[in-house]
């Protein structure tokens, strides 16, 4: 993943971004999932932890989390709030990890959009090849459903099936590109080696105001074919 997007969100967490924030409510299906696979106490990996707001949850249900994300003020946060579990804490991308590694259950929730299309595809890819056979990965996406705000420009124009990627020209990711998916193109991502476990849903969020409009996020949990 570019610097630049490390030093923009470098600077998110330095400004409290999602400080004090509860998990998604994505998470408790993400543990739906894990019950119905008799996955509670395995190992698990989360893409993008960020600061915790998430992996806070996934420890209390009893999954053994390595966090990893590109934010290194993120991952002295975290080892801040859980020093026993520094080990556990990695910056840096899917490369930063040892390159066989796999776990029985992968979460990627709103980290694949960085980059253009090929990028996010190629994150998706890669964090699929870390999910062991027979184990779940977890993905929420921005959606193309989604009213883009601030100011940006258009990289890569929707033709129908493959997304949007926008590059903002304002506001806290200003300058970073972005891709926004359709549904019909994360289904084809999962469509060899996954079976849906959560069919794939659109999931909108009003914007506080002044901030106009709202923003769609695609969810989906699949398995991997044992």
């Amino acid at each position: 993943m570019s610097t630049d997007a490390a030093v923009s969100w470098d600077a998110e967490y330095q400004r409290g971004r999602y400080a004090g924030e509860p998990p998604l409510p994505f998470i408790d299906d993400a543990l739906q999932a894990v019950d119905d696979h008799g996955l509670r106490q395995a190992a698990a990996l989360d893409i993008g932890a960020g600061n915790g707001r998430n992996l806070r949850r996934l420890l209390e249900a009893g999954l053994d989390v390595t966090a990893l994300d590109i934010s290194q003020v993120a991952i002295d946060q975290l080892a801040a709030e859980f020093p026993r579990r520094r080990d556990r804490f990695v910056c840096g991308d899917l490369a930063a990890l040892p390159e066989a590694a796999a776990w029985p259950v992968v979460l990627g929730i709103q980290v694949f959009q960085h980059g253009d299309r090929a990028t996010a595809h190629a994150h998706i890819r890669a964090a699929q090849a870390r999910v062991v056979p027979g184990g779940l990965i977890a993905v929420r996406v921005n959606a193309t459903a989604t009213d883009v705000w601030p100011a940006f420009d258009v990289v890569e124009p929707n033709d129908g099936a493959n997304g949007t990627t926008i590059r903002y020209l304002d506001g806290p990711k200003r300058g970073l590109t972005i891709h926004f998916f359709d549904p019909e193109e994360l289904t084809g991502l999962f469509r060899d080696a996954f079976t849906p476990v959560l069919p794939l849903r659109l999931v909108s969020t009003l914007r506080t105001a002044p901030a106009p409009g709202q923003w769609t996020q695609v969810e989906a949990i699949w398995r991997r074919t044992p």
